[in-house]
């Protein structure tokens, strides 16, 4: 398939002009103007009318949960309730509605609502008439719960239960695992398509999926792989597969792929991602050194130990696969970067360098840990839409940790002067695939010394993104690259954004050859996305855009 875009505005730093594009089967064949573009209309399948749309590579989001995704979009959107009653509505609206299924909901905030908490194990057991029901926070790392859920679960036996309903840390892994293993074949195929579909309609090409053992089974990635593959039947983007499973040695490590090979999951780029060295601020189970401002004499909670930590390092050094860390509290990044270090004493530290590893979220490193990163060339897998939902002065990290404690967090701007490698990505379902709105909440954080420009939010979002997967020649628009592309209706036009006021905005003038990007200014809607390509298969099409 041959397809020729036209007319358009093509987001190329080789060729900055370029108003057209050539794709070629799996490949980017050619770019360039559309007086040239007639030479090759003659053999296109298909010639697309761009009408002034912006051709970009198509967003890669770093750090996704698909299953869980699909369940958000399939259960209770609880994002928007402002209170208890409000919750308990849905609740029964969805038991009446839902035959004798688990209640299943997603997204709710105690800052939100009302009663400044969520519902307890007795309110959820009336409404649902001792139903199922899981209500999950919106960070993930908690819920609250019936009590014919807990009794299933055992949850009672688990550290994190309290007899309000509230599950944490291991109750809530046995709440999550209760819920899940009983999902057929066809259901999560269902909720996957559902989860993978939403992303192509948002412009991303590619998910890195983090899988681990208190999130999915190790069947649940894999069937992710094999439905997101390139000989899948329905053209779906492309999926890199991560699990977060706690390895020791070398062996344990090769194990765990040849189990994921057997089930179907061929390729496995590390084990890494959430494999939690702590928790989530909001759920006040991240580990920091000082306590909570919320919650005096509470630190969080530490999932490893250094020697565990260099332990996997050094195992999955050996078997040439990826490690990583979930790390958010600086407690937590204190316990994961001495791990990094003993392990580069063992095996040396070039060959840890050279190992691609990362770490996801990194949230609270300060001045000698952002050095520290460096100097072990860890890649910084972050959620600029985690600040933009809970920094600022009135946000939920102020609210946790305190005003001074909160302004340091997220600090993009530090971390990529210092060298950091960036990869964005939404921790979906967390946030919502909106991969604009992440590059904008980076080029606005609510701390104006850590914005960066657009381009290099951009970047972080598509090339940085690929790079934290080590598939360092995708992401860009460039002959003989992919073809693996979105087109954008940007109404406002296209901008060279400097990060803030300081920096003077010298390469806004056109003959720099410095490519536009959609206005992104706090207020401006964000672009719509006409059609996701992945290696020249069409995983979206907008009904209203006519090819």
């Amino acid at each position: 398939m041959r397809t020729l875009y036209r007319r358009g505005a093509i987001y190329s730093p080789s060729e900055p002009f370029a108003t057209a594009l050539l794709t070629d089967g799996d490949t980017v064949a050619w770019i360039g103007s559309d007086e040239a573009a007639a030479t090759y209309a003659p053999d296109a399948h298909q010639i697309v009318d761009l009408d002034g749309a912006l051709v970009t590579p198509a967003f890669v989001d770093a750090h996704v949960h698909v299953t869980e995704t699909g369940l958000a979009l399939d259960g209770l959107d609880l994002r928007t309730a402002r209170s208890v009653g409000e919750i308990l509505a849905a609740v029964e609206t969805a038991v009446r509605a839902g035959g004798g299924r688990p209640v299943l909901g997603h997204g709710w905030d105690e800052r939100s609502l009302a009663e400044r908490r969520p519902p307890t194990r007795a309110e959820l057991d009336r409404a649902s008439a001792g139903g199922v029901v899981q209500l999950s926070r919106v960070d993930g790392h908690s819920s609250v719960v019936s009590s014919t859920l807990a009794e299933a679960a055992e949850a009672r036996d688990h550290e994190g239960w309290t007899d309000d309903g509230r599950v944490e840390r291991e109750a809530h892994h046995a709440v999550r695992r209760a819920t899940r293993e009983g999902l057929s074949p066809a259901a999560r195929d269902h909720l996957q398509r559902v989860a993978l579909r939403m992303a192509a309609r948002a412009g991303i090409g590619c998910v890195h999926e983090m899988s681990a053992p208190h999130i999915a089974s190790e069947s649940d990635l894999a069937a992710l792989a094999c439905l997101a593959g390139p000989d899948g039947a329905e053209p779906l983007p492309d999926v890199v597969c991560y699990r977060g499973q706690l390895v020791a040695a070398g062996a344990e490590a090769r194990a765990v792929l040849v189990r994921l090979r057997d089930l179907g999951c061929a390729a496995v780029a590390g084990l890494a991602g959430d494999l939690n060295a702590d928790g989530a601020v909001g759920s006040r189970t991240a580990a920091f050194r000082e306590p909570y401002a919320d919650a005096p004499g509470h630190r969080g909670h530490l999932y490893l130990s250094v020697e565990q930590v260099a332990d996997h390092v050094v195992a999955c050094t050996a078997a040439g696969l990826q490690a990583g860390f979930h790390v958010i509290g600086d407690a937590g990044l204190d316990v994961v970067l001495e791990g990094f270090r003993r392990a580069a004493e063992r095996v040396g530290m070039a060959v840890v360098r050279a190992g691609g590893h990362r770490l996801e979220h990194v949230e609270t490193p300060d001045a000698d840990a952002v050095a520290r990163i460096v100097d072990l060339g860890l890649t910084a897998s972050v959620q600029p839409a985690f600040d933009a939902a809970w920094g600022g002065p009135g946000g939920m990290y102020a609210a946790r940790l305190g005003a001074q404690r909160a302004a340091g967090m997220n600090p993009f701007a530090a971390m990529a002067a210092a060298g950091v490698p960036l990869a964005f990505g939404s921790d979906s379902p967390v946030t919502p695939f909106a991969p604009w709105e992440g590059v904008r909440a980076a080029v606005f954080h609510t701390d104006p010394q850590q914005r960066i420009s657009a381009r290099a939010a951009f970047a972080a979002h598509t090339r940085g993104a690929w790079r934290a997967a080590r598939r360092p020649g995708e992401g860009i628009l460039a002959v003989g690259a992919p073809a693996t592309l979105a087109v954008w209706s940007a109404g406002g036009g296209l901008v060279v954004q400097a990060p803030d006021d300081r920096i003077q905005a010298w390469s806004t003038d056109p003959r720099s050859g410095t490519p536009g990007l959609p206005d992104l200014e706090p207020g401006t809607a964000a672009p719509r996305c006409l059609r996701t390509v992945v290696r020249g298969r069409v995983v979206h099409d907008d009904p209203s855009h006519e090819a």
